[in-house]
């Protein structure tokens, strides 16, 4: 059994990022008027860390793309609990203050930089990657790092899934391959990852076993293909999969011998340094499903997306875009997301789109 891992309650190399964006000032104002070459756009700026209050709407300039890069216009932007650790400074790739957040979005290039030779003017492209910028109008970004929309895929769905597909992918192919006959146990199967995974390791073959924490969300994971669902909140999660399973397992407790523990996120904050007696009893395998390491290669990161878009195309993996806010409401849109009451995908829309 392999399971993937969210802390659940106790009741039961930071990569550089050259700033795409800066923050209006006077004097950068009087420079964006002798200088034809910058732009003024809309874009959330955190100063500080801190809670949602923390992201400002403001004005910002936006330079011309340099060697190697692209200026993108979003149709979305993709939102996610990485977002979150950057803002309130938890997480290890939180960037530099001031910063642009947001990993994940859709738009249509509108300019390329010297060298660019994968993608051109008027294309419809879709990330889900450093360094961090998404929440913007617009913004620049590595052109390599971009990767082809298919047309049975539209920008809000890119923008959706890119960033959560993607993860979802590496969990299922390269972290662990699942394979018809395996039994996989997802945490936050409603999630924006766990309802991808859902439905995709149901498609494999696999049987899949959820954690959610509403009733609500229950519904949801069953329609995404969870053949049982667990309310962690009412129920002990270990005695119900070991239930499921006869005794066999898919926690630490519950992982059969020889058994996969996948971590795919920190939602719930930092796990519990883990004992390696707890890992030698059963001889069980623990890992990090970093995606942009498995996607470090344009290769690997091309053959990724297009293995993720495929399947959303053909109808194996229905995305759920259940929340959309305005860019301007960025902070609500973290608020909610904190608070555990969205399900599915969120997704920014710059105002004026």
């Amino acid at each position: 059994m392999v399971a993937t891992y969210r802390k659940l309650p106790n009741n039961n190399s930071h990569p550089s990022t050259s700033p795409a964006i800066k923050p209006h000032s006077p004097d950068q104002n009087q420079l964006s008027h002798s200088t034809p070459t910058t732009t003024m756009v809309k874009a959330i700026i955190v100063h500080q860390h801190g809670g949602p209050e923390a992201l400002k709407y403001e004005d910002v300039e936006l330079g011309e793309p340099k060697e190697g890069q692209i200026r993108l216009k979003h149709k979305a932007i993709g939102l996610n609990f990485l977002d979150v650790y950057m803002r309130k400074g938890l997480y290890n790739t939180s960037p530099p203050l001031p910063y642009t957040p947001g990993l994940e979005g859709s738009g249509v290039v509108t300019a390329v930089g010297p060298g660019v030779t994968t993608c051109k003017v008027g294309d419809l492209v879709a990330y889900g990657t450093l360094p961090v910028g998404a929440y913007a109008e617009e913004r620049l970004l590595p052109a390599d790092r971009a990767v082809p929309v298919p047309s049975g895929v539209d920008a809000v769905q890119a923008a959706s899934v890119i960033f959560k597909g993607l993860t979802a992918q590496v969990l299922i192919r390269s972290s662990f391959k699942v394979e018809r006959g395996h039994t996989i146990l997802v945490h936050a199967a409603a999630g924006g990852v766990g309802s991808l995974l859902c439905q995709w390791t149901n498609a494999i073959g696999a049987t899949v076993i959820g954690t959610v924490s509403t009733k609500e969300k229950a519904v949801q994971a069953k329609e995404d293909g969870c053949h049982h669902v667990i309310l962690y909140k009412d129920e002990n999660f270990v005695d119900r999969v070991m239930e499921i399973t006869s005794g066999k397992g898919g926690s630490f407790e519950v992982l059969k011998k020889r058994g996969y523990m996948v971590q795919f996120g920190m939602a719930s904050g930092e796990p519990d340094p883990i004992p390696s007696s707890t890992l030698s009893g059963k001889a069980l395998f623990y890992t990090f499903s970093a995606m942009g390491v498995y996607t470090e290669e344009r290769h690997e990161l091309l053959a990724a997306a297009e293995d993720l878009f495929t399947n959303v195309a053909n109808g194996v993996l229905k995305i759920r875009v259940n929340h959309k806010y305005p860019l301007s409401q960025a902070a609500q849109a973290h608020t909610d997301l904190e608070a555990r009451k969205t399900t599915g995908s969120v997704v920014l829309i710059p105002d004026g789109e």
